[in-house]
């Protein structure tokens, strides 16, 4: 099997590091045009000169802070009022962890335009081309929390939640236009994010980050963390034709972790 992308438009959020960045180098890879979003220009600047560039391919980036939901939608609509895309990776970085008595009103607020409001306006803003030309393949960055919530991930359990039943509406009604609509429920991946979090856990907990992440690994049943690589593996096969017909899925990318059915 050969993913083939070539002549795709594709949007990656989050993408100068982690999962984001393994996405846009696969993409590009596969022959898709990427556009890069991230709040670094350096970054973003460094990682399209990194892109494989063959038959036409024609990269860009936008430089946008997704925790300033009013500023990002002004440039997410400004880039769609002069440009269509084919694929699309929802992926914004995840809120602050703790548990219910960690948060007052604001910061579920915050959390919501996070992980609901920004990705919600990119989305209807890349789907009138999409239906136009009746193809589309959205891609939802999400977590296994939302099957299984973390009493220390509140924020994103909920907002995660919230978001996964609003695509799955999404998919149902779009089907039919040849759009297809995904979600990808991730476990523990060797990412920044992942190694925040054991921090923070080796510190409440007083013991060393080496044993903090072999508490973690021991959850695993594949006993390693995933890598970004991996993830943008399954990315790329729901971005190309062979996905057509897999759409309104939730799927667990996590090593066994996850244990309900």
């Amino acid at each position: 099997m050969k993913v083939v992308l070539k002549g795709k438009k594709a949007l990656v959020g989050g993408a100068t590091s982690g999962l984001g960045k393994a996405v846009a180098v696969e993409f590009a890879k596969y022959g898709a045009s990427v556009t890069l979003v991230s709040h670094s220009e350096d970054k973003l600047k460094e990682l399209r000169e990194e892109l494989a560039n063959d038959d036409g391919q024609q990269h860009d980036y936008l430089v946008a802070d997704y925790s300033d939901f009013d500023a990002y939608q002004k440039i997410i609509k400004e880039y769609f009022d002069s440009n269509e895309i084919d694929i699309l990776l929802n992926n914004t970085q995840g809120p602050p962890s703790g548990n219910v008595s960690d948060f007052d009103i604001d910061d579920y607020q915050e959390a919501f335009d996070l992980l609901f409001k920004v990705n919600c306006q990119t989305t209807l803003l890349a789907l009138p081309a999409m239906k136009r030309k009746r193809f589309g393949r959205i891609i939802n960055a999400s977590s296994f929390t939302v099957k299984e919530p973390s009493e220390d991930l509140v924020l994103s359990n909920t907002m995660r939640v919230a978001w996964l039943s609003w695509n799955k509406s999404l998919a149902d009604f779009y089907a039919d236009d040849g759009i297809t609509v995904n979600t990808i429920m991730t476990g523990n991946f060797d990412t920044q994010r992942i190694t925040k979090l054991t921090e923070k856990i080796s510190k409440q907990q007083n013991i060393s980050p080496e044993e903090a992440l072999q508490q973690r690994l021991e959850k695993i049943p594949a006993g390693r963390l995933g890598q970004p690589e991996e993830w943008a593996h399954l990315a790329a096969f729901l971005a190309s034709d062979y996905a057509s017909y897999l759409t309104g899925a939730a799927i667990p990318l996590d090593g066994g972790m996850k244990q309900s059915l």
